[in-house]
């Protein structure tokens, strides 16, 4: 577990950061906005989160040996966390910064949601490397 929280923390507090960082650099989100390109590259973030923690957690929890439910497990520990600190901080973005609501928001955070499933599912299925019977 201790290896999901400081992935999901370092995932969270860098999603939360660069919700900032588009603020100060003049890029606006919300539903009246279409997206930027530049607003795709903090998939980067989760992705490589992932890729980073379930490997660490391959080589130093398990031996080397990881099956896929395994690595989708750990996986899903680690967007937990870092879930849980994003949205905090997309809370305190909406509250304080931009003055909207969170129905404003809830489009990017669900397609957040439905990114950081795809990105487990591919992170596990990569870095597995025990078969096991189902």
């Amino acid at each position: 577990m201790k290896n999901a929280i400081i992935s999901g923390a370092i995932i969270g507090v860098l999603s939360g950061l660069w919700i900032f960082i588009m603020h100060w650099s003049g890029v606006t989100t919300g539903p009246q906005h279409d997206l930027k390109p530049i607003e795709y590259t903090s998939g980067l973030i989760p992705l490589l989160g992932l890729f980073f923690g379930v490997r660490n957690y391959r080589e130093n929890y398990l031996g080397g040996e990881m099956s896929f439910f395994e690595g989708l497990i750990e996986s899903f520990k680690i967007l937990l966390a870092g879930g849980v600190i994003a949205v905090t901080a997309a809370i305190l973005y909406i509250n304080y910064v931009n003055a909207g609501t969170l129905a404003d928001f809830s489009g990017q955070m669900f397609g957040a949601l439905l990114l950081g499933l795809l990105f487990s599912l591919g992170v596990s299925l990569l870095l597995m490397n025990k078969n096991k019977a189902i």
